[in-house]
């Protein structure tokens, strides 16, 4: 099964750059690492250029990146601003959200049911939320939610999950109207460009304010933590579209679900986070939901 393999390497390779991206939000704002997430990946990628099989491609491609672009940079902005202002043992295991909110929007949309096996996921899906908070149980049995509510971080994390529940279709779409390294390499290289711009744009305004001059982006070329975090992010890319082209994409986003397992206890070691044991607990229990939506 080549497919779970580059799955789990995936997993892997997004808990570490998320934890990365959190170390480098100390010194940095989140437009800057957000770029630095796309921006730094780009070089890694092009390495991957001899290997790449370059075809036709055709409008459904284009369409699919056009609509994902905008897509995917609201919901990377949302995203590293979450790990930063909240622990990342509380926001990331919210992306286990995603596989709900297409069992949703498929209903909706298309009136597909989803079936026993659904349904259950979908209750250990938010049982597991409700368990990230279950310290606060003593309080009332609400506080968890309320918990919830106070903690902007997660109410984040709940965004770009819902925005994820598009993109992963679209950007299935895309990669079978291409191939998986191509696509890798020019979608991201477009998030880039632009992201380039719109932190360009921003930190220009703002230092024209303060100093009443045009500055130059906050942008350094020299940050080995930066490289880091290129290499871990391209590495996921690589990994999580090469298996899009082997499976369906719900098998391979449940399986890449275990970061939230792995982001949990990076939170642990790395940042110190508090109540590790409670929100592992949470965290497995809404994987299992996500395994009963996407593959039973």
């Amino acid at each position: 099964m080549p497919w779970f393999f580059l799955s789990l390497g995936s997993a892997v390779f997004l808990s570490t750059t998320d934890a990365l991206s959190k170390k480098a939000l100390q010194s940095d704002d989140e437009y800057v690492v957000s770029w630095v997430r796309m921006g730094y990946a780009v070089p890694f990628l092009l390495l991957l250029f001899p290997f790449a099989h370059f075809s036709y491609l055709d409008k459904t491609f284009w369409i699919a990146i056009v609509l994902c672009i905008p897509l995917e940079i609201v919901a990377l902005l949302l995203y590293v601003k979450a790990i930063k202002i909240s622990p990342l043992s509380l926001t990331i295991p919210f992306l286990a959200l995603t596989p709900v909110f297409l069992s949703v929007t498929a209903y909706l949309v298309l009136g597909e049911k989803p079936d026993r096996s659904g349904l259950l996921g979908i209750l250990f899906v938010t049982f597991g939320a409700y368990l990230l908070n279950i310290n606060q149980w003593q309080h009332g049995w609400l506080e968890p939610l309320k918990a919830l509510k106070r903690e902007k971080g997660s109410l984040l994390m709940l965004i770009v999950a819902f925005i994820y529940s598009i993109t992963t279709t679209l950007g299935k779409k895309a990669v079978l109207h291409s191939s998986p390294v191509e696509f890798a390499i020019i979608y991201t290289f477009l998030l880039s460009v632009i992201l380039f711009f719109v932190v360009w744009i921003r930190s220009g305004r703002e230092s024209f304010q303060r100093k009443g001059v045009w500055p130059y982006a906050p942008i350094r070329l020299r940050n080995g933590l930066f490289w880091l975090i290129g290499f871990f992010y391209a590495s996921m890319l690589a990994c999580q579209y090469s298996a899009y082209a082997l499976t369906q994409a719900s098998y391979v986003i449940s399986v890449k679900r275990l970061s939230l397992i792995i982001s949990i206890i990076y939170g642990g070691i790395f940042f110190k986070e508090i109540n590790i044991r409670e929100r592992l607990l949470g965290g497995v229990v809404m994987l299992i939901g996500v395994l009963l939506i996407a593959v039973f």
